[in-house]
């Protein structure tokens, strides 16, 4: 199910956001990679390390500050910039959902979002609105079929400071897919509270039979995936309590265009009836993965031919074998690993969990962030959408001990 090798990078020093010491998770040194069955062959760094490792699977990236003038560095940072926007803009009907650690629907929640831009160059904006469906009012006279209500909330402007210095974007243009980071989760308690409570919510604390992200997070990643097929994207959300264990995930199912009917739901997808998430993802897989680091600028720093197998032996253990191959053939390794499920929960060697989720997704992540963490390790979070059978793709943002998204991985990946 994943299939990244291990190459130790040497990168040029990250450039932290302003206040970072505010919004990190975690303040210890950045390490070596952590064990991840997901993400055995992932790309990893070593925080302000210049040289590479010594071993042969080593592979240097090269400093490319000082080759490119900044008039060209600035033209591609506006043009990528550009892309995300477009990629963005317009009228998108969807479907909003929340689920535990382990895979259980919470929430179902109506949402519509209105996208447009404003400026121009440097100085260009993402104006986004989102409206939420609000839930049948306890003071409604029974027997009236009101027309359905919308909360409005504005969502904060995007510009090429947030995208670049916050969220740390990881931007893939060609391939459609990005990941930022966020400091709360207020968004996303925004659209549970109206679109569960709409306006019986009296602001408390905990409402009842409702759960809400911390407020203090201690991660918040979004990883989005387009269809390959419509004009339809999946944005999925881990959200990380202040101890680093995985309190729920999010998802937005969205389809853009005024002429949408119904919005898009994983209750009507092709593996609506496989009673076991697993079984989609069960066979040899081959594909393509592309690294970049975080910024709006993202170099490509490292490619690789990918082919993975996943199987259930004979004792119901889930058997899944990697091998990567960067691109040029240089370097290739194969990693087995050893996992086993419990209903939609896997969990491989190493402390590296997978939540399976309807509708052909998943969602990965280490068991304890903190742990990882305490033993300086980086950690990396995984969004993986089987759209169709036989076609997925995957999206792996990779963090550094002190909660800095370093890079973002995408994977393109056929059955064989």
């Amino acid at each position: 199910m994943a299939s990244i090798c291990y190459y130790s990078l040497s990168l040029p020093p990250i450039r932290k956001p302003p206040n970072s010491h505010t919004t990190r998770p975690f303040s210890t040194c950045l390490s070596i990679s952590i064990p991840n069955p997901f993400l055995r062959s992932s790309h990893t760094f070593r925080g302000s390390v210049t040289r590479a490792n010594d071993s042969p699977s080593s592979t240097t990236v090269q400093q490319q500050g000082d080759a490119q003038k900044p008039s060209e560095e600035d033209s591609m940072s506006i043009d990528n910039l550009h892309s995300f926007f477009k990629l963005n803009l317009g009228k998108w009907k969807g479907s909003f959902f929340q689920f535990d650690a382990y895979g259980n629907l919470l929430q179902k929640v109506s949402t519509k979002l209105a996208v447009s831009s404003y400026g121009e160059d440097e100085l260009i904006s993402l104006i986004q609105t989102l409206y939420i469906k609000q839930p049948p009012s306890s003071t409604s006279i029974s027997g009236y079929d009101d027309e359905p209500e919308w909360a409005e909330y504005k969502i904060k402007e995007t510009n090429m400071f947030t995208v670049d210095k916050y969220q740390q974007i990881g931007f893939f243009p060609k391939e459609r897919a990005f990941a930022l980071r966020y400091q709360t989760a207020g968004m996303l308690e925004t659209v549970l509270r109206q679109g569960v409570l709409g306006e019986d919510d009296t602001g408390e604390e905990s409402p009842k039979n409702l759960k809400l992200p911390s407020r203090r997070p201690s991660i918040v990643c979004e990883n989005c995936l387009y269809s390959l097929e419509k004009d339809m994207r999946a944005r999925a959300f881990h959200i990380m309590d202040p101890k680093g264990i995985l309190e729920m995930l999010l998802v937005f199912l969205e389809e853009r265009g005024d002429g949408v009917p119904f919005p898009p739901s994983l209750d009507n997808t092709t593996f609506q009836g496989n009673t076991n998430r697993i079984l989609p993802y069960l066979g040899k897989w081959k594909g393509h993965s592309i690294t970049k680091r975080s910024g709006v600028y993202g170099a490509t720093i490292a490619e690789a031919d990918t082919v993975s197998s996943l199987e259930i032996n004979g004792k119901g253990q889930l058997i899944q074998d990697i091998t990567s191959t960067s691109t040029g053939g240089e370097v290739t390794t194969n990693v087995p690993w050893t996992g086993t499920q419990s209903d939609n929960l896997v969990i491989f060697d190493g402390g590296y969990q997978i939540t399976l989720l309807p509708g052909g997704m998943y969602m990965g992540c280490p068991c304890d962030v903190a742990n990882s963490v305490a033993e300086y390790k980086s950690f990396h979070l995984e969004f993986c959408w089987l759209e169709a059978p036989g076609k997925r793709q995957r999206l792996v943002r990779t963090y550094d001990v002190e909660g800095l998204a370093v890079s973002s991985t995408y994977f393109s990946e056929i059955k064989l």
